[in-house]
């Protein structure tokens, strides 16, 4: 219901005029604070050092993995990467030698997942990535897959080369079974692997 032109005084004209404006800034400042809540919650997501998640966002969309797994039968994995040589690189280089090659390493995972694979840090010199309808064979052959591109690059500082490698154990995602599980047991895989190669 519209105001009768013959009642549109100058003063309502201004008042209404006032009225609009004030509404348009507030859609503008909703919408401002909107931006800012999702960046924060991004930033809050973030790994402080590699362009990853971070440790609680990775077993917060692991969750997601697993429940949608068991909601719709899809098959899903974990893969869980431990860093070989980073007390030998910090000890010789230097922490900033080391976060070049965690960065480099965590990049790499990034170029060579899909867009609906997750990659993560879970602490230290260990990453994760969650490959979304993947069983266990398919995770297994990635993570040989991923170990390989890894082992094929390296990282510079300081005018030196420094080679990266990591050992990779796969697990696959089931409705019986709680995600930490699930990651210990990707991690007690990439232990077996680790141990397997030294041996060899």
């Amino acid at each position: 219901m519209g105001i009768p032109t013959a009642e549109l005084t100058p003063k309502v004209r201004q008042a209404l005029q006032q009225l609009m404006a004030e509404v348009y800034q507030l859609r503008q400042d909703l919408e401002e604070a909107r931006q800012r809540v999702g960046y924060l919650e991004e930033l809050a997501d973030q790994d402080t050092l590699a362009p990853v998640l971070n440790r609680r966002a990775f077993i917060r969309e692991l969750t997601r993995m697993s429940a949608y797994a068991e909601r719709y039968g899809a098959a899903g994995s974990v893969l869980y990467f431990d860093v070989n040589g980073m007390k030998q690189i910090n000890d010789k280089h230097g922490h900033g030698a080391g976060d070049a090659a965690l960065k480099r390493i965590a990049e790499i995972l990034l170029r060579n997942v899909r867009a609906s694979d997750v990659v993560g840090r879970l602490g230290g010199d260990e990453f994760g990535v969650i490959l979304a309808q993947s069983d266990v064979a398919a995770a297994q052959a990635k993570a040989e897959s991923l170990a390989q591109v890894i082992a094929a690059e390296e990282v510079e500082w300081n005018g030196t080369a420094l080679p990266l490698s990591v050992a990779v154990g796969a697990h696959a995602l089931s409705a019986e079974q709680p995600v930490d599980e699930a990651l210990d047991a990707a991690d007690r895989a990439m232990y077996a692997n680790k141990r397997g190669r030294s041996q060899a």
